[in-house]
């Protein structure tokens, strides 16, 4: 696929954008829930390692294809690797599939309501070899905990900031400003958070655009505005630690929004299933968003 291909899928494919990007934090969380436990790494290159195998065994499935994953989000070290002797961005092109990349290096301690990123070194260096790996955007993640107008500006303030910078290297970002779905006021924070989107975007030059991947919101339809603005490429949804079940149910009611999960999607999946019980498991989870992505 080219650029253009490329983004063409993401605008209209019928289907959602697998989450494959947990970090360093993460991954041990990640690996628990995949059946494999702490003893069984002693250090963080063979945990990487592990990590990669589940990944490998998720894009080599033959549930995993374009046909329904229009987009795959990758840890760094994920695109540096390779699956089926071929650099894993390219194994995702050959299966109809676009890559992404995750950028951000975690969250600053929490301030006003909110955690901004930490500050991303090495970037223009780390988008230029994504670009030359064939990867098409990137994907930097924020939290939102509290309807605090002062802490959501200088959220979207900060993720606007890196996008720009993403878009100079000809890379499509994706800004993810998850509002908490365990918030008190998470409706608040929603609506905040849409209006201040929505003042961003009109300040984007013509002909620019971004992705968008956001908790799914407490009032079903609330981020129409944004799913039909001519500077969003695409709305994502995060499960934000809603079962699979609860997350499909509540993404069908909102019309424009297509999966982005992580979580949601892999959380049948263990390291003991044979690769028939894998495939199927994988598969059944696999239809279940896209079902509801394109409800």
């Amino acid at each position: 696929m080219t650029s253009e291909e490329m983004r063409a899928k993401i605008a209209a494919g019928q289907g959602f954008i697998a989450a494959l990007d947990q970090s360093g934090g993460s991954t041990p969380k990640a690996l628990q829930g995949y059946g494999v436990e702490e003893h069984a790494y002693s250090n963080d290159e063979e945990m990487f390692g592990l990590i990669h195998q589940m990944r490998s065994r998720i894009i080599t499935s033959p549930c995993f294809s374009g046909e329904k994953v229009i987009g795959a989000i990758l840890f760094e070290k994920t695109m540096d690797g390779e699956v089926d002797g071929k650099p894993t961005p390219a194994a995702l092109i050959e299966r109809g599939i676009v890559p992404f990349i995750k950028i951000d290096k975690g969250l600053e301690e929490e301030r006003d309501g909110v955690q901004l990123m930490k500050p991303i070194g090495g970037l223009d260096e780390l988008l230029t070899r994504a670009k030359g790996l064939g990867v098409f955007g990137t994907k930097e993640r924020s939290v939102i905990n509290q309807a605090n107008e002062a802490g959501i500006s200088a959220v979207v303030g900060q993720q606007f900031e890196v996008a720009i910078q993403v878009i100079r290297h000809g890379l499509m970002p994706i800004i993810e400003p998850e509002v908490n779905i365990k918030s008190a006021d998470r409706g608040s924070s929603d609506a905040l958070l849409r209006d201040e989107i929505l003042r961003h975007l009109d300040r984007l030059p013509e002909g620019e655009q971004v992705m968008l991947k956001l908790s799914i919101p407490a009032e079903a339809g609330l981020f129409g505005p944004l799913t039909n603005h001519p500077r969003v490429l695409r709305v994502v949804a995060l499960s934000g630690g809603f079962s699979r079940s609860e997350a499909c149910e509540q993404l069908a009611r909102n019309p424009g929004m297509i999966a982005s999960f992580s979580r949601a999607l892999l959380s049948d999946l263990r390291h003991q299933q044979s690769d028939e019980e894998f495939d199927q498991t994988l598969g059944t989870a696999i239809n279940e968003i896209h079902a509801a992505s394109v409800a």
